[in-house]
């Protein structure tokens, strides 16, 4: 089967490359696409050159402070737009990598431009009939270089490596962390079942909210706390899927205890 992905030099899109590569014939387009000036005909080119039977949007701006409207618009939404649209005239499957920053600080809509940007392509991608997944907080293998979007887990881990003082914020937030391989099954799973769930937006979560004190206990890690004037304005203080927003007959596979030490695993390998 002929495979485009979007984004395989980032976390996700990479993991999702790994799973496909062996058994597919895969296209791969990620951020250099920007350096052409005619950006979106080179899109067309290479859609209609390839004709995947399957599009795969992962790829992104995932900077949540990003604040350059035309940056992140072009990327985010006028990307997606002109795919989608794509997608749609052909009759091919267009699974789009949505995210948990739509509910914004109130569960009802976007709190920054980010939010906005997948929100509003969300929106397109099921107009045009595709599938798109709202993702909440993925963690996992790859994702080194996120830098500062990276987990909280990661981010730990290699802070205790360098020897830094672990601080969290007070009043214990709480977040849906999913791990990576629940978010490429749940891919699969939209991908396999396409007709049945097209023109629609699903939720992808482990339906659990845990603390970051939880992340840190169960990899071991001390930490202390920041005083409570330096949470940022606006600071999410709890996530979680619901259930009744999955794809029936789609569930996650792994909590967080189990999660956690596969990643330990790939992280310290024997």
């Amino acid at each position: 089967m002929k495979i485009l992905i979007t984004g395989t030099n980032g976390f996700i899109g990479k993991n999702l490359l790994n799973e496909l590569k062996d058994q597919h014939e895969i296209l791969e387009i990620n951020e250099d696409i920007f350096d052409v000036t005619d950006w979106y005909n080179e899109i067309y080119f290479k859609l209609n050159k390839f004709d995947p039977e399957v599009v795969f949007h992962v790829g992104a701006c995932s900077d949540t402070l990003e604040t350059d409207v035309n940056y992140m618009m072009t990327r985010n939404f006028e990307f997606t737009r002109r795919v989608a649209e794509w997608c749609q005239l052909l009759g091919k499957k267009f699974i789009y990598s949505s995210s948990a920053a739509n509910y914004g600080t109130n569960d009802e809509y976007p709190s920054n431009l980010y939010g906005w940007s997948k929100y509003t392509a969300e929106q397109y991608v099921v107009k045009c009939g595709g599938i798109a997944l709202r993702y909440f907080n993925v963690y996992g293998p790859l994702e080194d270089q996120k830098g500062k979007m990276a987990s909280v887990a990661y981010q730990m881990l290699e802070k205790q490596k360098e020897g830094q003082e672990i601080k969290l914020f007070p009043n214990k937030p709480q977040r849906d962390f999913v791990y990576v391989k629940d978010i490429i099954n749940a891919n699969l799973f939209a991908m396999e079942w396409f007709e049945d769930y097209q023109g629609q937006w699903y939720e992808v979560g482990s339906g659990e909210a845990r603390t970051f004190e939880d992340v840190l206990d169960i990899l071991e890690i001390k930490y202390s706390y920041h005083n409570e004037k330096d949470i940022p304005k606006g600071y999410q203080f709890h996530t979680k899927s619901n259930s009744e927003n999955w794809m029936v007959g789609w569930q996650p596979q792994y909590n967080l205890e189990r999660g956690l030490m596969d990643y330990i695993k790939f992280l310290t390998p024997q």
